[in-house]
This record gives structure tokens, sequence and C-alpha cells, in this order.
């Protein structure tokens, strides 16, 4: 049973580092978001220096270029995340951000001709319910927001999330449809069998991360933006290493009973709400929270309906 443990600890990790995401995303703090992402790529690239180095998996370095569009997706996806967070309640962008399942199953059945069961469709349409009545609340509601960053800021930030949605779901689509594929002989990358392949990918996925962080810095370093003492840098720093520590558990966690696993590795939002209530003092209007239930309950239903 040690794939349930390691399902749990995902689930924490996961959302613990969202935690720190939105504590470290700090409004007043012009570049907070491209700061985030350096400190990520630095994590990610000392474990992906860590898996080479303790892993015999054969990498072949044109796996960098092989795996770069799928990499940029996920990379950029949450950069944007990021400067959403500046701005907006982790209550409401994190089960938004879930959605993402959502938008790969719609690509699937369009570009794939895949077919789905009925409780798949029935969660699509409950996440698209409380999506939209979120939507409604935040522009037609009771929120500040408007008054507090101008009509266009609140729009911009309230984008963030369903910009991350779609291109972390088209960056799953590209991985699940071209790359990490059954047969190994169709995939793009290159010297991979299949006990290397994903492990071939995250590590490709890491080290663009550290060099897209490196290009970070020099750009930030070019605008004279100050860094400041690593100290202050902790909760982007604490995020960084739960991110990096919850991706080398998901792998563990995918070893267990998809039906059950596939819903705990879902209710990283739930811990995330839980977290952002208790720590960061978020409080919405009950209509929200209604809404932001009907998105869990919708994700965690996908997800079941997925794997069962």
């Amino acid at each position: 049973m040690s794939w349930l443990f390691f399902s749990i600890a995902t689930a924490l990790l996961w959302g613990t580092a969202e935690l720190f995401y939105k504590k470290g995303a700090r409004p007043d703090e012009k570049y907070s978001h491209l700061k985030i992402c350096v400190w990520v790529g630095v994590v990610m690239g000392l474990h992906a220096l860590f898996t080479l180095l303790t892993q015999d998996i054969g990498y072949n370095p044109m796996n960098l270029i092989a795996y770069l569009p799928v990499s940029l997706m996920y990379i950029i996806s949450m950069a944007f995340s990021y400067f959403g967070m500046r701005f907006l309640e982790e209550s409401i962008s994190d089960p938004i951000e879930n959605t993402a399942g959502v938008i790969c199953v719609l690509l699937f059945a369009i570009f794939m001709k895949d077919e789905f069961s009925v409780m798949t469709w029935i969660a699509v349409a409950v996440i698209a319910i409380g999506v939209v009545g979120v939507g409604y609340l935040e522009n037609h509601g009771e929120t500040t927001r408007k008054k507090k960053l101008g009509k266009r800021l609140a729009f911009i930030a309230f984008c963030m999330p369903f910009v991350y949605a779609l291109l972390d779901a088209f960056g799953t689509f590209l991985d699940d449809a071209f790359f990490l594929v059954e047969d190994i002989a169709a995939t793009p990358l290159v010297d991979v069998t299949e006990e290397t392949i994903e492990a071939v990918a995250n590590t490709s996925y890491e080290l663009t991360f550290a060099l897209f962080a490196l290009g970070l810095y020099i750009f930030m370093k070019a605008k004279k933006v100050k860094f400041g003492p690593v100290p202050q840098h902790k909760d982007k720093i604490l995020a960084a290493v739960f991110e990096t520590a919850g991706q080398f558990t998901y792998v563990y966690a995918l070893g267990g009973v998809d039906a059950v696993a596939a819903p705990i590795l879902s209710s990283v939002c739930v811990v995330s709400l839980l977290l952002s209530r208790i720590f960061l003092k978020e409080k919405l209007n009950w209509k929200t929270y209604a809404f932001i239930a009907v998105v869990i309950f919708g994700i965690l239903l996908l997800a079941v309906a997925e794997e069962l």
C-alpha cells in the first residue's frame, strides 16, 4: 500500500507548494512571479542533475530539443499562474487551474477521436457549471477586486488561471498523444526505453526550466531588478522544493490502484483551499465557495471516471 502513502504525500506536497507560491507572489513586488520561476528552475535543475548522476537513463541531450514543445507549455503556463497569484485568491485560482483535465478530455475527443464515458461528460458539465458560476460572481458579484486593481488588471488577473489551464492541458495532450506513448518507436524522444522514457522526459523538462530560469535571471539583472539576500526568498524557495518533491512522490503514486489514487492526486485544490483559509486567512462569500465546491466535486468525479 506504499502507493497510497505516496498519493496522499503528493497531494499534500503540491497543496503546500500552492500555499508558498501564493505567499511568494507578492502583489507589491513587480517581478515576484519571475523570481518564483527562477527558484523553481534552480531546484528542478538540481533535481535533474541528481537524476543524471544517480540513475542510468542513458540521457541524450537532443531530448531537450525534442521535448521542448511540451516543456514550454508547462513552463509558460506556470509563469502565467504565478502572475495571477499576485492578485487573485488561491481559493479561486487553484480550482480553476485544475480544470486543465477537462480541456485535455476535450482535446482528445476533438483531435484523437477518443470516446469517453457518460460519467466523464457529466463531470465536464459539473466543472463547467462551477467555473461559470465563479466567473459570474467575480465579474458581477460582491468582489472588490475591480476597485482595488482597476478593471483592466482585475480582468487580466482573473484570466491567468484559465490561461494556465489551457496551456497545461495542451502540454498534457502533447505528452500523452505523441511523446509518452506505448510504442517507443513512435515517440520523438531519442535513445529511450519503456523503463526510461518518463525519467528522460521529466529530466528534459527540468533542465529546460533551469535554462529558462537562467534566461529570466539575466533579463532581470539587465533590468537592474534587485534580488536581495536568499532569506528574503524563503517562500519562493519552499514552493519550489515542495513542487519538486511532489513530482518525486507522484511517480511512485502512479503504481497504485488508479481508481483510488487518481481522486487523491486530484484533491490538491482541496488541500490548497484549506491551507489558504487557515494560513492566508482568505475568506470569500458563501456563493463563491459553493461554486468552488462544485468545481472540486467535478474534478474528483472526472478523476474517478477516467480511471474506472
